[in-house]
């Protein structure tokens, strides 16, 4: 009997999702049946999988609470990949609080705490849980980032304040993709606050093959450290005014994965789900 394994999305009336089709080719190439389902669709029986892959749960952010309900309960009658464990600490950005690597210098407001934070050139405020640059403003003026940030913490939202690094418009942001704790494949994309976000989960997917350097491959290789046994990962890094690789973050739950992108990546993913299985 062969291996059944659900393909996790969301409601996806536009089709937002091109990389379900391809992931699942890929998964039969493997010998696993994959059935592409919603996370919250109600008639699904979850305990007929032999795993269920968490890709692109695109309506999380504003249901967090649920979501992170259904991934527990599923993961108690099948595997859940990744964890539910790691996307509830994946799915609050102050788990970069937490990590032993540099990261973006970022200023924390928390509900009840008062918004105090530096002089910076050009402000990014945006709450800790988010996606696809959602209630993220960039801003030169320092009241509006400090109206910002204190609308969040009223709102019971932790708010980040974070420099804007001019560099993301001509380097870009590199997004390094790995499957099974084996590096896939490195993307050069575009700032999201330059060029607008097209998915609501992951933002801007636009992008082109780029070669890693050293620095970036070790530094993300120590993020990853910090998150054993995940099945997909992308490492999203950017440089600092020093040139030194800094993290603005790790997507272990809805990441888009640029499986188009790089000849081989969607077999490398399946590969990997293969080995976990």
């Amino acid at each position: 009997m062969g291996v059944s394994v659900a393909y996790v999305t969301f409601a996806d009336p536009d089709g937002l999702d091109d990389e379900k089709e391809v992931a699942v080719a890929a998964w039969a190439e493997e010998g696993i049946t994959g059935q592409i389902v919603r996370w919250d669709d109600p008639g699904v029986d979850w305990a007929a999988f032999d795993a269920v892959v968490v890709r692109t749960p695109w309506d999380y952010v504003s249901r967090r609470a649920e979501f992170l309900a259904w991934a527990y309960r599923t993961e108690a009658v099948t595997r859940v990949l990744n964890p539910a464990a790691v996307l509830e600490r994946n799915t609050d950005k102050t788990y970069l609080r937490d990590l032993d690597v540099p990261f973006i210098p970022t200023y924390w407001v928390a509900p009840g705490e008062a918004v105090d934070f530096p002089i910076l050139g050009e402000y990014v405020v945006k709450p800790s849980i988010s996606a696809g640059a959602r209630d993220t403003i960039r801003t030169g003026d320092r009241e509006v980032a400090e109206a910002h940030a204190a609308r969040l913490a009223a709102g019971g939202r932790t708010a980040m304040i974070q420099p804007y690094l001019d560099m993301v418009e001509t380097e870009g942001e590199t997004s390094l993709l790995y499957f099974g704790g084996r590096f896939s494949h490195a993307i050069r994309r575009n700032a999201m606050l330059v060029e607008s976000a097209t998915r609501p989960g992951q933002g801007n997917d636009h992008g082109e093959l780029r070669v890693p350097e050293p620095d970036q491959i070790a530094l993300a290789e120590r993020v990853l450290g910090e998150f054993p046994e995940v099945l997909y990962a992308r490492v999203d890094l950017v440089r600092l005014a020093d040139g030194s690789p800094a993290l603005i973050e790790v997507e272990l739950t809805e990441p888009y994965l640029f499986l188009r992108y790089a000849p081989g990546a969607a077999a490398t993913l399946a590969r990997a789900l293969a080995e976990t299985l």
